[in-house]
């Protein structure tokens, strides 16, 4: 990976947070994407909690160039003797720069590695908000949990969709706030009516 396209990645992040309501940038997030789609492989080997941590510190290093258990713990809410735990476990997987009271780095492996990680919970976390109209804070709590699991190619399937959606003719912007107001109201509005129709309409009714 390019810096060119760690940088990318990295301006999505910024972008993704600094952004008010439920609103992602689709432009953006379709930057990054392209940036990293063809890196995109098999997840890494790392625990749930390893990945949070690897992500934490990328965040800290992002704000402040380094990263020191203090941080990671507040960040994290976790104790100092389990940052400890993980930074020794992340040290051997050659994924940080750590020696005891020392500022932490990250490897260039350990960047790719973060970067992954970040990219698979903006993803989630962009389709969750723009395509399934769910609430930021939960989308986040959502993203947060899922990331870990989710396989590439279904994150990937799921970034299509919802650039599929935005350009569709019989989807768009206009069905996706539908559905939106749908989950709100549980009824669909008076356009609906009318879309249906014309979906229903065959070669020889035209």
């Amino acid at each position: 990976m390019t810096q060119k396209q760690k940088d990318s990645n990295l301006s999505l992040v910024a972008e993704a947070e600094s952004r008010p309501n439920n609103s992602l940038s689709d432009h953006s997030f379709s930057l990054s994407f392209n940036a990293q789609k063809s890196n995109m492989k098999e997840k890494t080997d790392l625990s749930a909690s390893l990945e949070d941590y690897i992500e934490a510190i990328y965040h800290i290093i992002a704000e402040k160039l380094v990263a020191r258990s203090k941080e990671i713990a507040a960040r994290l809410s976790v104790s100092r003797a389990s940052v400890t735990e993980a930074l020794r476990a992340l040290s051997k997987k050659g994924l940080i720069n750590y020696a005891p009271y020392e500022a932490i780095t990250l490897t260039e492996n350990g960047k790719l590695v973060a970067e992954d990680v970040i990219f698979r919970h903006e993803a989630l976390k962009c389709f969750f908000i723009e395509v399934l109209a769910i609430e930021r804070k939960l989308a986040e709590e959502g993203a947060c949990k899922i990331e870990h699991t989710a396989p590439p190619e279904i994150i990937a399937r799921m970034i299509n969709f919802t650039k599929f959606m935005k350009v569709c003719p019989r989807g768009g912007e206009v069905m996706i706030k539908g559905f939106a107001e749908y989950c709100e109201s549980g009824k669909t509005s008076d356009s609906c009516n009318s879309c249906i129709s014309t979906c229903a309409e065959t070669p020889e009714d035209n």
